[in-house]
């Protein structure tokens, strides 16, 4: 199906994302495409939920990002509630999940036009909680400072019935992850946390992260998290700073709430979902991630090579010892697979 509407969201500090973000327009213009500027930051104007973002830009059928990661997340966020398709342009520095340079932009959309684009579906996450998250008035300006705005509070999702026990559904998607961690510098959140309904552990902790596999390169990487592959249905649960000798990463199954209880003795503890604070929980409070009913669709030029990438971004050094060996850049077999190989989707690197 052509493309009929197209929604940008532009890093407007950063001059060549705007001016790559003015060559799509250009393309919109020539090609009869309705285009809308989405999740725009306004001085004075608060900021708008996925959804609302959605309805405000007609309902796009796919989002073009130019900026980073961050402004990547961002579209995402909007694009996954609506079931419209985004596609990263890497304006940033790291651009794990941007898909193309801004000189690509013209030939990406005539792709996307065609119908062409490959389509990459990620596990998101989204979360059920005892009660509405909200942001403690005096709290925002600090904890968002240099941040811009913050993104409204989730609210309760419309059309699901709240029974009793399972607590409150939030109106929200997580695609990296849903951090949790302490407010003040000289108070640790104390949180139990809950796997598949049975206790793990009560930590005593910085922060503790529940991620996606596509947020599993992000923070909970940084926290000494695994890689997992993007395509995995998982659910990654890993503990920052945990005063605790237990302070690996658990990986639960994609159909395991991972829930975590603020403990009574606990400080309040800051609840960011990629990167954006959403509220903040109090001693007692709890709240559960699991994978939600929809998925991203991520919009690609070709099939992602993702260990080429994560060779790439994270730079990374072969040993020493083997500097002497001449190591094959790729290892492709030149005939098909065997016969106990091909139930396989795709055991040998794509070409390219």
């Amino acid at each position: 199906m052509p493309l009929t509407r197209l929604g940008l969201v532009v890093h407007q500090g950063r001059p060549a994302a705007v001016a790559a973000a003015q060559t799509a327009r250009a393309w919109c213009d020539a090609h009869d495409v309705v285009c809308a500027d989405i999740d725009v930051w306004r001085e004075g104007v608060p900021r708008r939920g996925g959804q609302d973002e959605a309805v405000a830009a007609g309902h796009p059928g796919a989002v073009m990002t130019f900026g980073g990661d961050g402004t990547f997340l961002r579209g995402a966020r909007i694009a996954a509630k609506d079931g419209a398709a985004v596609l990263g342009v890497n304006v940033g520095r790291v651009g794990f999940l941007t898909e193309i340079a801004t000189d690509q932009v013209e030939g990406a959309l005539d792709i996307l036009h065609r119908g062409q684009a490959v389509i990459e579906e990620r596990m998101v996450l989204t979360l059920r909680a005892s009660r509405p998250l909200e942001t403690p008035v005096g709290l925002e300006e600090p904890l968002c400072y240099g941040r811009g705005p913050a993104l409204p509070a989730p609210t309760v999702r419309p059309g699901v019935v709240t029974e009793s026990g399972w607590g409150i559904a939030l109106d929200v998607t997580a695609v990296n992850d849903v951090v949790f961690e302490k407010l003040a510098r000289n108070r640790q959140a104390s949180l139990a946390v809950y796997l598949a309904g049975q206790l793990l552990a009560c930590y005593s902790a910085d922060a503790v992260i529940v991620a996606t596999p596509t947020g599993s390169t992000a923070y909970s990487f940084a926290a000494g998290g695994p890689v997992l592959a993007p395509e995995t249905d998982a659910i990654v649960f890993t503990p920052v700073a945990p005063h605790m000798a237990f302070d690996r990463t658990v990986i639960a199954g994609a159909d395991e709430m991972v829930a975590v209880r603020v403990l009574p003795h606990s400080g309040r503890v800051a609840v960011s979902i990629d990167g954006q604070l959403r509220g903040v929980l109090d001693p007692g409070d709890w709240m559960a991630a699991y994978r939600a009913p929809y998925r991203l669709r991520l919009a690609r030029l070709a099939p992602l090579q993702f260990y080429r990438l994560l060779r790439g971004r994270f730079q990374l050094a072969d040993a020493p010892a083997t500097a002497a060996d001449q190591t094959p850049p790729v290892y492709r077999p030149g005939t098909p697979p065997p016969d106990d190989l091909a139930h396989l989707h795709r055991p040998w690197p794509i070409a390219g």
